[in-house]
């Protein structure tokens, strides 16, 4: 299908589950949908190598309940039950990144249909081994590509040992700073925490008021200890006393599964939550990400430009990599109120760009954000790109005015 789309210069757009949140999936050129839910299949569990080979109609959801019983599970988790090969094609990112990485580096090989119809294995058929240095790392050209360079049809993903012991916590702090230095703190000592996740005042009312729950009205972090039972304690005593030294608050813990359960729904919930504070409204998410010592900084700008501009914009981040989120809630009716939106966040990449950071930390590019990628990379970069584009897709079918 593919070779008969190349010779007749139709586009291609593959599709997974559709929760992308850049526009990935939209056909601004028509052409053709390769709608991918129907492959379905887990083709290979290796337990003693640490890897499954998928096909991109598995979702982590299902993939991980495949593996309940065998020890293992796959920890990338952006929140929403995506496509592994749409998770793959995206980098996506999530929750449990601080300990376990990206989607780039829990990729092993893919299997990729190029637009003219030719199949590419990136690491060498069948192949699933933990490095190499030979040649080009074309797995991680495809990771990220957003379906503009060919359709991923197959991945094989790393997996880990389900860890004896889970615990999670929630800590309130006086202010943004008390919270991020914290996190550092964290970090600098070597406590190997899973998850660490920040939500702004706004953002925590909004959970409490949509989920019953009565946190603290504080900036507060989310965190996830894994380990050996033992080494959780460790690692529990550690953060709590570098938290209290910054002023936060006793811990609320969620020890077994159920209570830590409800604990990260909550958090994965920030999405509804924050439409909740005006209902009848639509919502804007951003994605930024700046080193993780520049996050006070921008956090507080951005607050400060939300009430200059009078704009609702909860704000939830992945903390433990620098990476947060305005969730922008607007009526899209009003015709200044998503012309203050558009420039908002538009000042909000820029600003992160001006710390070093990036104007995406995990959604990708798409549409939206074609040119802060210019204003990223630079124009080399961008040539380049265009360069590796045209060698693959040189009749610009595959995804066609996506990314660059």
């Amino acid at each position: 299908m593919a070779e008969l789309c190349y010779n007749h210069k139709v586009p291609i757009i593959p599709f997974g589950t559709g929760t992308g949140l850049e526009g990935g999936v939209t056909a601004v050129q028509g052409g053709v949908c390769f709608n991918m839910t129907r492959m379905d299949k887990i083709l290979n569990l290796n337990t003693d190598d640490f890897y499954v080979t998928v096909e991109p109609g598995v979702t982590r959801k299902s993939l991980n309940s495949y593996l309940r019983d065998s020890g293992l599970w796959f920890p990338v988790d952006p929140g929403a039950d995506a496509s592994l090969c749409g998770m793959a094609a995206t980098s996506a990112s999530g929750t449990n990144a601080v300990r376990y990485g990206t989607m780039r580096d829990n990729v092993i090989n893919l299997e990729v249909v190029l637009s003219d119809g030719r199949i590419l294995n990136t690491a060498g058929k069948d192949r699933n081994f933990r490095k190499t240095s030979a040649g080009y790392n074309l797995t991680s050209l495809f990771v990220g590509s957003e379906g503009t360079l060919g359709i991923i049809t197959k991945t094989s993903l790393r997996l880990y040992g389900v860890p004896e012991a889970m615990m999670s916590a929630v800590c309130a702090f006086p202010s943004v700073q008390a919270a991020v230095d914290s996190t550092v703190q964290i970090l600098q000592c070597g406590i190997p925490i899973a998850r660490i996740e920040f939500l702004d005042d706004v953002m925590v009312d909004a959970c409490n008021k949509y989920n019953g729950l009565s946190y603290h009205t504080l900036p507060t972090l989310f965190l996830e200890f894994h380990g050996t039972e033992s080494g959780v304690r460790e690692q529990v005593q550690q953060t709590e006393e570098i938290t209290q030294l910054n002023g936060g608050s006793d811990f609320t813990w969620a020890r077994d599964q159920e209570e830590r359960s409800k604990l990260w729904t909550a958090r994965h919930n920030a999405w509804y939550a924050a439409l909740a504070l005006r209902p009848g409204c639509r919502g804007y998410a951003t994605d930024v990400c700046v080193p993780i010592s520049k996050l006070p900084e921008i956090v507080m700008k951005t607050k400060k430009d939300l009430l200059e501009s009078e704009l609702t914009g909860p704000i939830a981040g992945h903390v433990g990599d620098g990476n947060f989120h305005c969730i922008m809630v607007l009526n899209v009716d009003d015709k200044d109120e998503v012309s203050r939106v558009k420039a908002f966040t538009d000042r909000l990449a820029r600003r992160a760009l001006a710390l070093n950071g990036t104007c995406t930390g995990e959604h990708g590019i798409g549409l939206g954000k074609r040119s802060l990628l210019v204003e990223e990379i630079g124009e080399v970069g961008i040539a380049t790109m265009k360069q590796i584009k045209a060698t693959l897709d040189p009749q610009n079918i595959m995804n066609p005015g996506k990314v660059i």
